[in-house]
């Protein structure tokens, strides 16, 4: 079981949930700068997303947890990173270093709960590459013109 106290994110909804996930995946950087990293290499990555929302569905839920694993694990677990279609380019925004990662995760993510009726939002993403070195990713917030 993971158990992970993760960085919280001030917010006015009513509920909030975690999800954490384990995925073991490889990946490599294409790029001369990535020294050692360069080289196909795996991970377990620890992942734990944070959505908010002030309405629950139908069934009670803010979003189904098993929503959420499909999205993550059920696309990344066991996999060559660089393989998937969100990391298949050479443009270095879409090499799979673990910022990208957790940036690509999020906007599955969010793309999924924008189809809900509810419109709960993704807070953040946690990425745990190694056990001293982890990503956060939290979308800009989005100005408004007074």
């Amino acid at each position: 079981m993971i158990q992970q106290i993760y960085p919280q994110v001030n917010h006015d909804y009513q509920y909030e949930l975690n999800k954490d996930m384990q995925v073991s995946a490889a990946h490599f950087i294409p790029h001369k700068g990535a020294g050692p990293c360069r080289n196909v290499h795996g991970h377990t990555y620890y992942i734990n997303v944070t959505i908010a929302g002030d309405t629950l569905d139908d069934s009670g839920f803010l979003v189904n947890f098993k929503t959420l694993k499909n999205l993550v694990h059920g696309q990344f677990d066991h996999t060559l990173l660089n393989e998937h279609p969100l990391f298949s380019s050479d443009d270095p925004k879409d090499f799979p270093t673990t910022e990208v990662v957790a940036g690509k995760i999020y906007g599955m993510i969010q793309a999924e709960l924008d189809k809900m009726p509810g419109k709960p939002v993704c807070l953040q993403v946690f990425v745990r590459e190694t056990p001293t070195s982890y990503v956060l990713y939290r979308p800009k917030k989005v100005k408004q013109n007074g």
